[in-house]
């Protein structure tokens, strides 16, 4: 195998063979990680832009505490989300959601980067279970890692490659006035925030499917340099913020 690419683990899970790479990429002059579920890409160290503008704009949210505040994220990934998270300092307890477990011991090794500085954060944990079926009640989130005073305050989800490109069927629901609604009343406080990631142009339905349960809601392109590809290239971030809508 070539010293410029390298498989550093590859294990089976109910989704699929999932693989962790690190290359050396000649076009943009450094390393890249990367995380493979069969042949679809999950995430890439080469474009983090969106994922890190995500928690900035969803902490940025006036509605927030000026201290305490609980971050949930739905995903692991390679960490940069909930890294850029923990850089507010407002921020007193981040609970990393991940239902690959292989995901969540690759950064407790040290496989990936980011691993060592959120394991060394007192402030953030990992939680091994599945984030759709806490959203709609399934599993109870307190049994993996209870929130120290109950729901929190934002919610971070990047999971998917966008509402309406899932990579399982169940998550479909979670995308659904009534899914929303259902998670929101379970992890929200009545003002939280919730941002998503999407790898989709931004949605008018769906961002008015956000307003029909939030208060506010509103989609962000995130544009960012693709020196593979040349030019540009985008992410959406949607920010809906509460109280929520509880109508039927």
């Amino acid at each position: 195998m070539s010293a410029r690419f390298r498989v550093l683990d590859l294990l089976p899970t109910p989704m699929g063979d999932i693989s962790l790479r690190r290359r050396h990429d000649p076009a943009l002059g450094y390393e890249v990680h990367e995380i493979k579920l069969g042949d679809e890409f999950l995430m890439s160290s080469a474009f983090t832009a969106a994922e890190e503008e995500m928690s900035r704009l969803a902490l940025a949210e006036p509605a927030l505490p000026d201290e305490g505040v609980r971050v949930a994220v739905g995903g692991l990934g390679l960490g940069f989300t909930a890294q850029t998270a923990l850089a507010d300092e407002r921020v007193a307890e981040l609970v990393v959601v991940e239902t690959l477990g292989p995901v969540i011991e690759w950064h407790r090794e040290g496989l990936i980067p980011a691993g060592a500085t959120l394991s060394a954060d007192d402030r953030c944990s990992f939680a091994h279970g599945d984030f759709f079926a806490i959203a709609r009640g399934d599993e109870d989130l307190a049994a993996l890692k209870p929130p120290e005073g109950g729901p929190f305050h934002a919610v971070l989800l990047d999971i998917d490659h966008s509402p309406s490109h899932v990579l399982n069927p169940a998550h479909a629901a979670f995308y659904t006035a009534d899914g929303l609604r259902a998670f929101a009343g379970r992890m929200l406080t009545g003002e939280g925030v919730f941002a998503l990631w999407s790898n989709d142009a931004p949605d008018e339905e769906f961002t008015s499917l956000l307003s029909q349960v939030f208060a506010s809601a509103r989609a962000e392109e995130v544009r960012f340099p693709n020196p593979l590809q040349g030019g540009e290239s985008s992410n959406t971030v949607y920010v809906a913020t509460g109280p929520m809508n509880t109508d039927a």
